[in-house]
């Protein structure tokens, strides 16, 4: 059984999407062992100062980085991540599951994710070229590993 760990930066606010986020693992849980790691967002005072917003993620970054599990394939959520449709984002999962059993998967913060944290990771990927906040991106991520895990199991799901 494959083990996804979830690392995301900040907390779900909204009830509606913790519970999509709960329901999405529950249904995961027949095909993978899922953790999610919530790494606290770092404050920031001036939403136009880049340099501090630079400093914000890097410090992030470190946290990121150190909950990732050993051996694990990491990929990270961005806008200039490449896209995949559903079967070759289950494909690409399941390769990852064959070759290593474990996948860790990166949200960051509003504003991202640092260069150092992306470099780290085989790959960068994008869901859409549209912008999504990112809290509702983990309910979109959690629905499209449980697609890929029903698109690998052959089950009806993926229509």
């Amino acid at each position: 059984m494959t083990n996804l760990t979830i690392i995301t930066v900040g907390t779900l606010k909204e009830g509606y999407l913790r519970e999509a986020v709960a329901e999405y693992k529950k249904r995961l849980s027949q095909y993978a062992r899922v953790e999610e790691i919530n790494i606290k967002e770092e404050r920031i005072n001036d939403e136009d100062d880049k340099t501090e917003i630079k400093a914000a993620l890097d410090a992030e970054g470190e946290k990121i980085l150190l909950a990732v599990p050993k051996g694990a394939a990491k990929i990270a959520l961005c806008v200039e991540g490449k896209e995949y449709d559903s079967p070759a984002l289950a494909a690409l999962i399941g390769s990852l599951s064959d070759d290593c059993g474990k996948i860790a998967l990166i949200i960051g913060s509003s504003h991202g994710l640092s260069e150092t944290v992306k470099r780290e990771c085989r790959l960068r990927l994008s869901v859409s070229k549209m912008t999504f906040p990112h809290q509702l991106m983990r309910v979109i991520l959690y629905e499209a590993l449980y697609r890929s895990f029903t698109i690998l199991a052959g089950k009806r799901y993926h229509k």
